[in-house]
């Protein structure tokens, strides 16, 4: 069992504040790459709700209310694989409990075009998924993995997730993003269940 408790010094959590983490490197030569598809789905979703990003420790930080929830939203600044460093961070500091932890990330096994929401599992292979396990101790987190397909040859993987999407993508990437972002706030009101049951697949 997870002691998550001591993540905070054995402060009391704030059950009305929900941490949503977008996975991506920082840099203009990762911009619009199926890496970092994490951060540009927060990007939409902030901006829709008229929020600002702000430089933190370790991450951008937009903060603001949505149904009555104080939502806190991260884009680490310490690349993709200490992923990890700036969410256990952001969760010590505002005090976020585990339960309202949501990750979005890639995931090359899912095709483009289709979502899974999932609570706890294995990081498949994601480093960024890796360190954050590694940091909180746990894989017990919720996330949504965005598809970004795996139409690559044998031994290019990293070159393409760190590839920017095909043209024959763009408008399925988008109509997906909006996806993504009406899956968070299902996420954020009917919990992992019903954002599961209305998203993924």
């Amino acid at each position: 069992m997870w002691n998550w408790k001591s993540l905070f010094n054995s402060k009391e959590v704030d059950e009305m504040k929900f941490l949503i983490a977008g996975l991506g490197n920082i840099g203009a030569e990762y911009a619009n790459t199926r890496h970092n598809i994490g951060f540009d789905v927060l990007d939409q979703w902030v901006e829709s709700h008229g929020a600002e990003w702000e430089t933190g420790r370790h991450a951008f930080v937009a903060q603001f209310k949505f149904r009555g929830k104080q939502i806190v939203c991260i884009k680490p600044t310490t690349y993709m694989n200490l992923s990890g460093k700036a969410v256990k961070h952001w969760m010590s500091v505002e005090r976020i409990s585990p339960k309202n932890l949501l990750i979005v990330t890639d995931d090359i096994s899912i095709d483009v075009g289709k979502l899974r929401i999932r609570g706890k599992g294995s990081p498949g292979g994601h480093n960024g998924l890796k360190d954050i396990e590694a940091q909180l101790g746990t894989d017990n987190y919720d996330r949504i993995r965005f598809g970004a397909g795996n139409d690559y040859p044998k031994g290019r993987q990293v070159e393409f997730v760190l590839g920017q999407w095909g043209e024959s993508e763009a408008i399925e990437v988008s109509l997906q993003k909006d996806r993504t972002c009406l899956a968070i706030e299902a996420w954020i009101i009917k919990g992992l269940n019903g954002a599961m049951n209305e998203f993924s697949g």
